[in-house]
């Protein structure tokens, strides 16, 4: 394994001693996902988001104009963690997902999938199967990470069938996926370190469910202006339901980014 520091990206919070840029491997430690216990038991649901000084989720419409280096870093290296990547339809198409390339987005970071595939799969949220199924996203993933599309009986039948040609189709619910289903659908595939990329309003829908319990954010040092709308959109929650405490694990700086992670309180 290659010992790299991650270029500038230093923790501030548990303070530690020194200056230095962390180790990938001390980066990696402070990301780890906790014991699970044995097959069958819950997953765990880390969502990876990023937001501006004035809580914009998205500059020029993509989460990407806020990013920097240290955290497209942390981004392939949460993926390299995970068992499986969990993303809203809306969200694929406007950044355009494709299957991930362990070739090149994991290679720094291919250690982490020892005794695993190369790479996750991504499993998309797509009510209505509004999805390119000619795409690279579905049409083109690799076998060891088959797309896996979660969508409802709403979804055309001819839509599901032709999906299923190249994606593992999985139908849970009527009108709207149901969320806690689809978690624990993907745990039973094995998938129960799931990574949240998004959007807004499925990370909605997993707060709502109480089904959170690790976010990771990424705070950009930019003042976007209005119009852009914050990392968790959607209907206002059910009555009884939020705010959802968390407590801070760690706070990481780069170049006046900071990277929070928060856990769900024990």
């Amino acid at each position: 394994m290659l010992i790299w520091l991650t270029a500038g990206v230093r923790q501030i919070y548990p303070a530690e001693a020194g200056d230095a840029g962390l180790a990938d491997a001390g980066l990696a430690a402070l990301y780890s996902y906790p014991d699970l216990g044995a097959a069958g038991s819950a997953p765990w649901l880390r969502a990876n988001m990023v937001t501006s000084l004035d809580g914009a989720a998205t500059l020029h419409g993509r989460a990407a104009g806020l990013s920097s280096e240290g955290d497209r870093q942390i981004f392939a290296m949460l993926r390299a963690l995970a068992d499986v990547i969990l993303v809203g339809a809306g969200t694929a198409r406007a950044e355009r997902y494709a299957p991930v390339r362990p070739e090149t987005e994991l290679q720094r970071w291919a250690w982490l999938r020892e005794g695993r595939t190369p790479s996750p799969p991504i499993a998309v949220v797509t009510h209505r199967l509004g999805l390119d199924l000619d795409g690279a996203l579905v049409a083109g993933a690799p076998e060891h990470a088959r797309t896996i599309l979660i969508t409802t009986e709403a979804a055309p039948a001819a839509r599901r069938a032709a999906a299923a040609r190249t994606a593992d189709v999985l139908v849970l619910g009527d009108a709207s996926v149901d969320i806690p289903a689809a978690l624990d659908a993907l745990a039973k595939r094995g998938h129960r370190r799931i990574l949240a990329e998004g959007g807004p309003h499925l990370l909605s829908e997993i707060a709502c469910a109480d089904r959170l319990d690790e976010l990771c954010l990424t705070v950009s040092p930019l003042l976007t202006g209005p119009g852009a709308g914050r990392i968790v959109q959607g209907a206002a929650p059910p009555d009884g339901t939020g705010p959802w405490p968390r407590s801070l694990a760690h706070v990481l700086a780069e170049e006046g980014y900071l990277f929070c992670r928060y856990l769900r309180p024990s």
